[in-house]
């Protein structure tokens, strides 16, 4: 496949249905309405099925149906609409239902909500933050895999920029391996056996199938969560060997802040960057070392402070750590606002580090 022009939407729509997606459910709300609207244009034509469901409460029931059988489906929507989905997230995660999720956000104001979540119980989900429509096409396709290796949800952290501009990309399938098969799917194949199955939040089972129990169980999932932790962190770094300062920055933004990064070096600042790429396990290591020596870290963020709690935490003072970002809006609240600008991000740095204008 050749590659060609395409909105975010369309991109992210064609990769998950490249991942094997064949159910997606959700209801409109912009700026996550042309997701769904894509997805209700091309699952039929490979024989699978979108539902433009009556709120997000119905929407995430319905993929929680559908995760069931063993299918490969997804929901999303705004931080607004994933607000209501919390409980069934939380139990769809205890349940280890490999869900994946869409946050086509209106700016970065959700980043408390996908790293914590607001349901209840030890729940936590792989938070993957694509830079641009190229990097979405791949992480959308390994937010499936990830989630069948774990059998644990994803979120895909996007935005209005991410899902309304374009790019020239090649959405062609990815193979990112072998994942186990899905003999725990309820999938009828076991009726009648006395071998049938229950997928339960609370490890229960049937009588000649018992579950372990809710301790043994939500301590397994406990357990999985530690070694997804462990082992599924991901950052990009740049010129951070020589840098005297650090910035940190996530999603789309973090894009115009390596091209600051950029322009301030050739200025003669010596500054580095890291980029989260897993906003959920959060990239401590990395951050950590990237850090070691400098004489400042500065977080960039389209929100009042919540990643620098985490940038904190992996600093663990070993260089002040400070916030540059900010609220930041177009007339529509969808996070384009004046921030967005290659020269005042330069400008807060060099006025965070100093520099005389």
């Amino acid at each position: 496949m050749s590659k060609r022009l395409v909105e975010g939407s369309e991109a992210i729509a064609d990769a998950a249905i490249a991942a094997g997606c064949r159910f997606f459910a959700g209801y409109p709300m912009t700026p996550f309405t042309e997701v769904l609207e894509n997805f209700a244009k091309k699952l039929p034509a490979v024989g699978g099925v979108c539902v433009n469901a009556e709120s997000e409460l119905e929407a995430v029931g319905m993929a929680w149906g559908a995760l069931a059988t063993g299918a490969r489906a997804a929901t999303g929507s705004t931080g607004q609409g994933l607000s209501l989905m919390q409980e069934s997230f939380s139990e769809i995660t205890l349940a280890e239902l490999p869900l994946v999720a869409f946050n086509m956000a209106r700016g970065q104001g959700d980043y408390f909500q996908s790293t914590r979540g607001g349901g209840h119980g030890d729940y936590r989900h792989i938070v993957l933050a694509p830079m641009d429509i190229t990097e979405a096409v791949e992480l959308t396709q390994l937010a499936f895999h990830l989630a069948d290796v774990w059998r644990n949800p994803v979120l895909v952290q996007g935005d209005y920029l991410l899902a309304h501009t374009a790019e020239a990309v090649d959405v062609a399938p990815i193979d990112f391996g072998p994942v186990a098969p899905k003999d725990w799917a309820a999938d009828g194949t076991m009726s009648g056996t006395g071998q049938s199955r229950i997928i339960s939040p609370l490890g229960i089972g049937k009588r000649n199938t018992p579950g372990p129990g809710m301790e043994a169980h939500m301590q397994a999932v406990a357990d999985k969560l530690a070694r997804i932790a462990a082992g599924e962190a991901r950052a990009e770094t740049g010129f951070v060997d020589d840098a005297e300062h650090l910035v940190v920055a996530f999603g789309t933004p973090a894009k115009f802040v390596r091209y600051a990064v950029r322009v301030l070096r050739e200025r003669g600042l010596r500054v580095g960057y890291v980029r989260p790429i897993t906003l959920w396990p959060f990239p401590t290591e990395a951050v950590a070392e990237a850090a070691t020596g400098k004489r400042s870290v500065l977080v960039f963020e389209i929100n009042a402070g919540q990643m620098v709690d985490d940038v904190r935490l992996a600093v663990l003072g070993a260089a002040p750590v400070s916030s540059i970002g900010g609220i930041s809006t177009d007339s529509s609240g969808f996070g384009v606002g004046a921030l967005l600008d290659v020269e005042v991000i330069a400008g807060r740095i060099e006025n965070a580090v100093g520099v005389a204008a």
